[in-house]
């Protein structure tokens, strides 16, 4: 130290060291700012991120900045090693899955007959551990293709007549077989056993094996992301739909409608498990089923107006593209399914309730979207309860059918947030950012408001794009196909090729082209729709 008129003077290091302690000693432990601090390893020589010496690893040196003079070297407390464990915990190598709980991860080879690492569960959407039944399971599949899109499928038949109806039979077989072929591609035989071995967890990881570690994650990410959040976008969509419709007289518009319902889901952001899901999927189900036999109630009341003749052949080709892509995303269950068949108590009952849960759909939309046309006619509206005459009822049903919106809104929510937390909050080196958890498994203050960020976008995008059955054809063309027709098949003709019957194959082939026709058609019609929607102006 330098002494000056009888004072001791510290050194520039030394004065810069006291400082940043200060300034860290000021910063909360959790905050985003003291974690990429520990992440980047310590401060030393005028800058961050230098890294630990070596044989060090748990301390951060601040070195002087005057070489020539004495140090004041000061150690941080031994608490980066635990911070960094806790990043770490139980990380999954080769997937986006990964545990919470700092439970071991169970690993073995296939060959050996030993457990492998997958065959704990999890997946992308649910830790380890979490198990449900399959009627939870039913719950969440209902709830993915039996949800708010129903009361766009009269405006189907309206579009394509009788085939229509026979699309929403078929889409349904296909999406169904999919979904099972998509999960045997979890699987692979031990040749030592004889027994199939869970060896895979997500969607993600076929994609990984199939198109490579890196575009093929990339990808298939990418489109489930989308698929998830523009579903949920959808969601607020519809509910501006229908609130405006109850008060079509009122001082408030549709956009200060979907800002309104918006504020009911904010509390979601605090979703933690996929059982608390399931949960709001169920009561979803069963509002499902009230607000349907509702309207089919009301129908039947009608059944001496119903216009029998008015239910045609012919398609109009220039709007029933649209349609398709509506009906292909009202079945699209796909990217939930290994998550769902991973945290299945009794996996062998999956294919039961996949069987079922479709069967139902294709019996229950089919037989819904003809009643409804054959009602209201050639004067079916995008949003079926807007044809109910009576003010009144068609004000509790779209009430109900705002509940129901809501309820919906978690399952495609948690498996967004779920997905894009694997692909940037897992914690440095493996993402750019750390972990939004806690080691007590509670969510970290900047991770809820992350959350609920993601909900406000689904809002904000809702107000911006406002055309609800263009947008779900839309969608439903361009990644619903790819996720629920092309990718399951290929993946399936990649992994399981040399087992598979020449009648399974040209299957295969046959969905496949299915997926690309639709899709190619379905984009042009719903994307030129889109922009004369636009150029028309807002529909509010």
């Amino acid at each position: 130290m330098a002494n000056f008129r009888g004072f001791y003077i510290p050194t520039f290091g030394a004065t810069v060291n006291v400082a940043w302690e200060t300034l860290k000693a000021m910063w909360p432990e959790n905050s985003p700012c003291m974690e990429l601090i520990r992440g980047g390893g310590g401060v030393g020589g005028g800058g961050m991120g230098q890294g630990h010496p070596q044989g060090q690893p748990g301390h951060a040196q601040f070195k002087s900045f005057d070489e020539g003079h004495d140090n004041t070297e000061m150690m941080t407390m031994n608490g980066d090693r635990a911070y960094r464990d806790q990043n770490n915990v139980g990380i999954a190598e080769d997937s986006f899955s990964y545990q919470r709980s700092g439970d071991k991860v169970r690993t073995g080879s296939v060959s050996s007959g030993e457990f492998s690492e997958y065959d704990e569960g999890g997946g992308e959407f649910g830790g380890p551990g979490v198990k449900i039944n399959e009627w939870q399971a039913a719950w969440n599949v209902t709830n993915a293709i039996q949800g708010m899109f129903i009361v766009s499928l009269p405006f189907a038949v309206l579009r394509g007549g009788y085939w229509a109806i026979a699309a929403m039979v078929g889409i349904a077989h296909i999406c169904c077989y999919t979904g099972k072929i998509l999960v045997e591609c979890l699987y692979e035989l031990d040749t030592v056993t004889g027994q199939r071995v869970r060896v895979r967890d997500s969607y993600v990881a076929i994609a990984k094996v199939c198109f490579g570690p890196t575009w093929g994650a990339r990808a298939v990410n990418i489109a489930q992301i989308i698929e998830l959040l523009m579903t949920c976008i959808l969601y607020v969509v519809v509910c501006g739909d229908l609130m405006i419709g109850t008060f079509p007289e009122g001082a408030i518009d549709t956009r200060s409608w979907m800002m309104l319902i918006g504020i009911f889901l904010l509390p979601l952001g605090f979703l933690k498990s996929l059982q608390h899901v399931s949960v709001l999927s169920f009561w979803c189900t069963m509002s499902h089923l009230f607000i349907n036999a509702i309207i089919i109630g009301y129908c039947l009341l009608e059944i001496g107006d119903w216009g029998w003749s008015k239910v045609k052949w012919t398609i109009d080709i220039k709007n029933f593209p649209i349609s398709l892509g509506v009906i292909v995303f009202s079945y699209t269950s796909q990217i939930f399914l290994p998550t769902l068949e991973g945290n299945l108590i009794d996996r062998s009952k999956f294919d039961w309730m996949l069987n079922w849960s479709h069967i139902a759909a294709a019996a229950f939309k089919s037989l819904f979207g003809w009643i409804c046309f054959l009602t209201f006619q050639n004067d079916t509206q995008q949003v079926i309860t807007n044809n109910l005459h009576s003010a009144g009822f068609k004000g509790l049903v779209n009430l109900c059918l705002v509940v129901k919106a809501v309820l919906s809104y978690p399952l495609p929510y948690y498996a967004a947030c779920e997905l894009l937390e694997r692909a940037f909050f897992r914690g440095r080196p493996k993402t750019l950012f750390p972990t939004i958890w806690t080691v007590d498994r509670e969510l970290k203050v900047w991770g809820l408001a992350w959350r609920v960020g993601v909900i406000v976008f689904t809002i904000l995008m809702a107000i911006f794009i406002p055309h609800f059955s263009i947008l779900m054809g839309f969608i439903g063309s361009f990644t619903g196909t790819m996720l629920s027709f092309i990718w399951p098949c290929y993946f399936h003709l990649k992994l399981k090729r040399n087992s598979m019957e020449w009648s399974a194959v040209a299957y295969d082939c046959f969905v496949i082209f299915l997926g690309i026709l639709f899709g190619v058609i379905g984009v042009y019609d719903s994307g030129s729709a889109l922009i004369d929607a636009f150029e028309i102006g807002l529909p509010f």
